[in-house]
């Protein structure tokens, strides 16, 4: 018994010795992964060789940017395991990251068709669903998310923005409602709840929810834009003054601002202010205005300009010709500055002529309008 005790003593030794030296060796590695030195990092791991260190390879390749390193060692580590999870599901992320969807997706469906809830595979498949236009898998992927974890916020995310996106409100404001509930000053949720109502010209309900982003610090231009426009919407006319020129103080809302400020003081009757600021709007952009030359054509009519509200209408239609409505009033307008019956037919048909496909209650009255005028001429002739 004593010869076994001496023969087994310096083999326990021995291993002692190895383990201890691999442990030291991983603790040094893991030293250097975080302290962001992933190349001594990777050199160090390669010397020990085991399944944790070939995964840290694999992320190191990863935080450097060496994607394609990255994916190889990720690759090879579920070949040789095929039931490493995690680094199935970290390939996956690095797939999808790279826009390789159809790879990202194989793991993805491996992951998610293996009786597992867990509702971040989920919420990934309908991420790489999204990639690849398939809302509706999308959806049911970030549906399922939320039935295993009803606080998944990022899934509850993806659901309301869908949503909101089709200008689905009560479908939005479900998944929204879920969000808030769990955590209540969750911006990006609060942002989806406002352009819920704003979307369907709800704009008294979507106030307090674009007021409540500026309380918690989101002092975005396109916070200021929306809201301004909700007061200007909810006949809160000083409320919107004030919004507008603080969007005014963004560069590169400048213009939307004037116009904005244009609006709001041509809705109270204020003309010249109004005509001030569109016309600063037009020298504030750098490429088409049609909304500020419309605006101004507006205005010159109810100043009794008619001639020159026509002129505005025309650089408003020359700037977008799909807006079949500008032209519209060019044709109102010509109707009443030339005396001439056939010149102001002209117009109208031309209206026709080139877009056919108007709307109905806006084609029966040009098709009347026509009809009248001719009847005019045919008198006038007799």
């Amino acid at each position: 018994m004593r010869k076994t005790k001496v023969i087994y003593i310096p083999f326990l030794i021995l291993f002692s010795i190895k383990a201890g030296a691999q442990t030291s060796a991983l603790s040094l590695a893991d030293s250097l992964y975080a302290l962001g030195n992933y190349a001594s990092a990777i050199n160090a791991y390669a010397k020990i060789g085991d399944e944790k260190s070939n995964l840290q390879i694999a992320r190191a390749y990863n935080a450097i940017g060496n994607f394609d390193k990255a994916i190889s060692q990720y690759t090879a580590i579920v070949k040789k395991d095929p039931g490493s999870e995690l680094a199935r599901f970290e390939l996956g992320k690095l797939l999808l990251k790279t826009k390789d969807f159809g790879s990202a997706l194989k793991m993805f469906n491996v992951l998610t068709t293996s009786n597992n809830q867990n509702p971040e595979y989920f919420y990934y498949l309908g991420r790489n669903y999204e990639s690849l236009d398939k809302a509706d898998r999308a959806n049911r992927a970030f549906k399922a998310a939320v039935e295993m974890d009803s606080t998944h916020l990022r899934s509850l995310y993806a659901l309301g923005k869908y949503y909101v996106g089709q200008e689905i409100k009560d479908s939005a404001l479900v998944y929204i409602d879920k969000g808030l509930r769990f955590y209540e000053k969750d911006v990006a949720m609060i942002n989806l709840k406002a352009l819920a109502f704003f979307n369907n010209g709800q704009f008294q309900l979507a106030i307090p929810h674009f007021e409540r982003l500026l309380e918690l610090g989101e002092e975005k231009p396109f916070v200021y834009e929306k809201l301004a426009f909700c007061y200007f919407r909810n006949w809160e006319p000083e409320k919107a003054l004030e919004t507008y020129h603080k969007l005014s103080g963004f560069p590169d809302k400048v213009a939307a601002a004037y116009i904005g400020l244009g609006d709001v003081f041509f809705e109270e009757q204020q003309l010249d202010s109004a005509q001030y600021y569109i016309e600063r709007s037009i020298e504030e952009r750098m490429s088409s205005f049609p909304q500020e030359y419309a605006s101004l054509g507006r205005i010159a009519r109810l100043q009794g300009q008619t001639k020159k509200s026509m002129d505005h209408y025309v650089k408003a239609w020359e700037e977008n010709k799909d807006n079949y409505y500008n032209y519209y009033q060019i044709c109102i307008l010509a109707d009443e500055y030339y005396k001439d019956p056939k010149t102001r037919l002209n117009y109208y048909e031309k209206l026709l002529e080139m877009y056919p496909d108007l709307v109905p209650w806006l084609k029966e009255r040009v098709q009347n309008r026509i009809s009248e005028i001719k009847e005019e001429i045919h008198f006038a002739s007799n």
